[in-house]
């Protein structure tokens, strides 16, 4: 009985991280209070609560990424082999025809949902499904383009939620070329960590390439640029409250990061990574604490 239970419990966990669950749960979480907080400036609470579009629109957005995620795994198996065991170990409980039937059904059932909301947002929807397999089946191997496609398809529910509430300005420019720019160097630095596994399997990228050097030489250009449109966000009064000291302060952990990519060493580049990995989380909670105080001191 025990051993049938942790049977199962691996295959479920093993399910979940071939879903990318636990990535899925921080976007939607950041793709919840970007909506409400930085796009939505005209609906009350009352109105957002209620608003079955937005959360059709978010819970699509939650489906389809899970299923971007096990579309992803299944094309990256044999790499994750190597540069993900306990991962690969713990998805091996499930055969990968099951992680199959979970990608159409979870493209099914968002593109039913996407279909029952409007005609334009099942074709976004359809769009976005469509670019995540033809990332994962193509333009993951391909230089230059697998990182831009990457951070592209991160951002992709969020440029959706953009355009659905019409809302343009340069404060949201200037935030979304910073995350553009953030994620992008994550996963630059992220391919200098698998470098040997994806000049193995075929994936060409900056570090494999050209070489660990020049791909750091690119995510130091990359923070420096981004360090000055923090620069920027800061100086032109763009944001207040908390986001203003993240800003300032993200400038100095920037610094940091260009200090251990000068590094030659394999740890200092993964601490590196996780440092904008937590810095971009700590962005996510700065903003909703933010989004609370502003919205008590209006009502």
């Amino acid at each position: 009985m025990k051993n049938r239970l942790l049977s199962r419990l691996s295959v479920f966990i093993g399910f979940l991280l071939g879903a990318r669950a636990f990535v899925t749960f921080l976007l939607i979480f950041a793709l919840y209070v970007s909506t409400f907080f930085l796009f939505n400036q005209e609906e009350s609470l009352k109105s957002f609560v209620f608003d079955y579009k937005v959360h059709g629109i978010i819970f699509c957005s939650f489906l389809s990424i899970m299923a971007g995620g096990i579309i992803n795994q299944f094309y990256d198996r044999e790499k994750d082999k190597i540069t993900k065991p306990f991962r690969s170990r713990l998805q091996s409980f499930l055969e990968q025809k099951y992680f199959l039937y979970a990608y159409l059904t979870l493209n099914i059932l968002s593109l039913g949902i996407a279909a029952f909301i409007s005609q334009r947002v099942f074709i976004f929807f359809l769009v976005y499904h469509f670019l995540m397999w033809f990332y994962s089946h193509k333009l993951s191997k391909i230089l230059i383009v697998n990182n831009l496609s990457f951070v592209g398809l991160s951002l992709y529910p969020f440029f959706g939620m953009l355009v659905y509430y019409q809302t343009y300005s340069r404060h949201l420019m200037l935030m979304s070329a910073f995350l553009f720019l953030i994620l992008l160097i994550i996963d630059i630095i992220k391919d200098l960590l698998t470098i040997n596994a994806d000049r193995i399997f075929g994936y060409v990228t900056i570090a494999n390439k050209y070489g660990a050097k020049t791909a750091k030489i690119v995510a130091v250009i990359l923070l420096i640029l981004n360090i000055v449109v923090s620069a920027i966000i800061v100086q032109g009064n763009e944001v207040h409250y908390l986001m203003s000291w993240y800003f300032c302060a993200g400038m100095f952990i920037q610094i940091l990061v260009v200090y251990l990519l000068l590094n030659k060493t394999k740890f200092y580049s993964f601490s590196a990574l996780n440092i904008l990995r937590l810095w971009v989380f700590i962005g996510i909670l700065c903003m909703l604490t933010d989004g609370i105080l502003a919205y008590l001191h209006y009502y």
